[in-house]
């Protein structure tokens, strides 16, 4: 398929491991990149790495989404696509977990990307040609993980909104798909991959016998946002090392 004009691709949680490898593989690619979060000095040695815009955001808060992809079609004309890798990790079973730390985990996970597709929907449903609209699941929320409870239910619930999402807005030409990690090794991760007997008990639990990396995620995201993929929709990829569908040996 030939090359078609790029609008602009906007990273929310850009300034984590994840979002900052898919900003460093569409500004390799040439496409324009705007990354969003809530850690201003990261995001400005992304933005210093590969030449992206940097805007602080807390992606909870609906108004601050709207009007960052307001803006950012203001500036560049088109919106043509978008990913929201905010996201947190919470490992307790369900009777440890405080209503606090299960309504923040909630809200950071499934509320961002909710206001994520309705702010970009609003915009991609108008553009002659659709766009692209990438969330961040994880393996636990189809797989049963000890301990992983409430993470689980926020990042199934991702998962049901992209689909959802993907039935309401194919007809507009947007397409919507979610990738969906195991144990990787991200800034997030750090306190879990630096532990070697956690290390070493995840790397078995994967067929594929280690964790992944950032990059590998963001390949997969990258794939997913570009024009080629025009016919890709409702899909969730698990990038996991086979875990999500895969016996491990052990």
């Amino acid at each position: 398929m030939s090359e078609v004009k790029c609008g602009v691709y906007v990273i929310i949680g850009g300034s984590g491991g994840i979002g900052s490898a898919t900003a460093r593989r569409l500004a390799v690619a040439g496409r324009p990149v705007l990354i969003a979060g809530r850690d201003p000095a990261r995001l400005q040695a992304t933005a210093a790495e590969t030449g992206a815009e940097a805007r602080e955001l807390d992606a909870r808060d609906p108004a601050a989404v709207e009007a960052l992809l307001s803006q950012a079609v203001a500036s560049h004309g088109r919106l043509e696509g978008i990913v929201n890798c905010a996201g947190s990790i919470l490992l307790k079973p369900a009777h440890l977990v405080t209503d606090t730390e299960f309504a923040e985990t909630l809200a950071t996970n499934l509320t961002t990307a909710f206001h994520t597709i309705r702010s970009a929907t609003r915009i991609l449903m108008r553009q002659t040609g659709g766009g692209s609209i990438v969330l961040c699941s994880s393996v636990a929320a189809r797989r049963g993980l000890p301990n992983h409870e409430a993470i689980s239910a926020a990042k199934a619930g991702v998962e049901g909104l992209a689909l959802a999402a993907a039935a309401s807005y194919a007809r507009q030409g947007v397409r919507v798909n979610c990738v969906a990690p195991g144990l990787t090794r991200t800034g997030l991760t750090q306190s879990l991959v630096q532990n070697e007997a956690v290390l070493k008990a995840s790397a078995a639990m994967h067929p594929l016998g280690r964790i992944g990396e950032a990059d590998e995620v963001a390949s997969a995201i990258a794939w997913l946002l570009h024009p080629d993929q025009s016919w890709v929709t409702g899909q969730v990829i698990g990038v996991d090392g086979g875990l999500g569908q895969v016996q491990s040996r052990g």
